[in-house]
């Protein structure tokens, strides 16, 4: 799921044709397989220490060479018009690592939230970074990571109700909040992105929801707020044990803000839904895209990077270890969440209902999946809200085929050949039956090898390494070559 651009056409007037993804095809599934192994034997190196690979590190790699192969089942998509037929892989689920999964729950967040959750308010997209001695801390402890959101919301979440003038004191903020761990060159970085709307809502006399527009907010505000940050965030360090006097005195410098920084020049008008939707898409991507990654020769790969670096670098070379490395320092841990839902959006906000009651998607997008919906034969989801955008936006939100449709403005199960929508009829997961099928098919039977772990370089020397110190002549090391003398 490569493409980002939001539905401009219709699938009636220029459809794309379907084509089942092949993973272990690509550049990254190769480099994976011929190298995992020896990258797990190498360890993780952490410090002056090294530590077996964790787990859920290993299970993320192993679980992205399984994505999308035949091999480990399938299901069967038929057209009862003309029986054409073609089977689609089953997905491995991740979060991070493999790039068609990561995009996927990238474009699902992203129509969830606009069409089930973000109002049809201005949104504004704030972004913290913070000063590189505190991000080791973000990266190894969870709660660093509560903590410090939790200062940079309630820090953001005052200047909006300030700089709205009619808002009444308890007026309250929505906004939906990105962990990212990655920066733009693969480098572990742990920095926030929350997507809040550009004012506070209020209760009005009849139980709805009131929005109350902040006003006139400019780059005074934003420094503010990068003030209020810096203190407070170190405070809350310095409260809890992570940070000691001496580095909170050496962080709390108005010179280039400690490390502290805080953007929030982009908005979005509340009427832009498609533009929000690429917002969303970009504060939920994957941490690498797989277009980028070439091979420079046998040993060395290139990363395009989309901006140059400080020094003027366009491209990354690293080796096949070095990329996996710098790809397992960007897995999430386990039980942590990617979002999180902050002020009326929260999941037990009273103004909720009423906040979320606008939410929808474009007039394009709408048009768009219903055609796609009809075309393909998709029956309408029974859901206690009576609201057929929101009906459809969640349906989007899960089905597979209307993602691919939101993302392509292709139409996965309707027949190239006769037009007829086609339907998911088998889920293959007998292991005889699978060989059966793939072989009549000629497809390969066997998944990929993964290749066993090598040994260090100097093992392949051509001089024996095992001859014994008899084999060398005696020399006095201290004294200099022989028959020579240190001058």
């Amino acid at each position: 799921m490569a493409g980002l651009s939001a539905a401009r056409t219709s699938v009636a007037t220029a459809p794309s044709i379907y084509r089942p993804r092949r993973p272990a095809r690509t550049l990254l599934h190769r480099v994976a397989r011929e190298n995992l192994e020896t990258y797990l034997a190498g360890g993780d190196c952490d410090g002056d220490e090294i530590a077996p690979v964790p787990f859920h590190i290993e299970a993320a790699f192993r679980s992205y060479l399984r994505c999308g192969v035949l091999a480990h089942g399938f299901c069967r998509a038929y057209c009862s018009g003309c029986g054409h037929d073609f089977l689609i892989a089953f997905s491995c689920k991740g979060r991070d690592i493999c790039p068609s999964c990561a995009t996927r729950r990238m474009v699902e967040t992203a129509a969830h939230l606009v069409d089930d959750v973000l109002p049809r308010v201005q949104m504004r997209q704030w972004v913290l970074s913070v000063p590189k001695r505190v991000r080791w801390h973000l990266r190894h402890k969870p709660e660093v990571v509560g903590g410090l959101l939790g200062v940079f919301l309630r820090a953001m979440e005052t200047t909006l109700r300030q700089n709205s003038p009619e808002a009444p004191p308890g007026a309250r903020y929505g906004a939906v909040a990105f962990i990212h761990r990655f920066g733009s060159y693969l480098n572990s970085h742990v920095h926030f992105h929350v997507l809040a709307t550009d004012g506070v809502f209020a209760a009005g006399e009849d139980g709805e929801a009131v929005f109350h527009p902040a006003l006139d907010l400019d780059r005074a505000d934003f420094r503010a707020v990068q003030a209020k940050m810096r203190q407070r965030g170190l405070r809350w360090l310095l409260r809890h044990g992570h940070l000691d006097d001496d580095a909170v005195h050496v962080l709390d410098t108005p010179d280039h803000a400690g490390g502290w920084s805080v953007d929030a020049s982009v908005t979005v008008p509340g009427w832009d839904r498609q533009g929000l939707e690429r917002l969303v898409r970009y504060c939920a991507r994957p941490p690498l895209s797989q277009e980028r990654l070439g091979r420079l020769n046998q040993d060395q790969l290139v990363y395009h990077l989309r901006k140059p670096t400080a020094d003027g670098r366009t491209e990354l070379v690293l080796t096949p270890l070095e990329l996996l490395d710098h790809l397992a320092q960007l897995v999430t841990p386990p039980r942590v969440h990617k979002h999180r839902y902050c002020g009326v959006l929260a999941p037990n906000a009273k103004l909720r209902r009423a906040v979320i009651e606008t939410a929808g998607p474009a007039g394009a997008t709408l048009q768009l999946l219903q055609e796609a919906s009809e075309k393909m034969g998709l029956e309408e989801v029974d859901l206690p809200d009576d609201r057929p955008t929101s009906r459809l936006g969640r349906a989007a939100a899960r089905c597979w085929a209307l993602l691919l449709t939101r993302i392509y403005e292709c139409l996965p199960l309707q027949c190239p050949h006769c037009g007829t929508p086609m339907r998911i009829i088998a889920f293959v997961l007998d292991p005889p039956t699978i060989e059966r099928i793939l072989r009549h098919i000629d497809e390969p039977i066997e998944p990929p090898a993964i290749l066993p772990a090598r040994s260090p370089p100097q093992a392949e020397f051509a001089f024996n390494q095992d001859a014994g110190a008899a084999d060398w002549p005696e020399m006095d090391q201290t004294a200099g070559p022989l028959g020579d003398r240190w001058d």
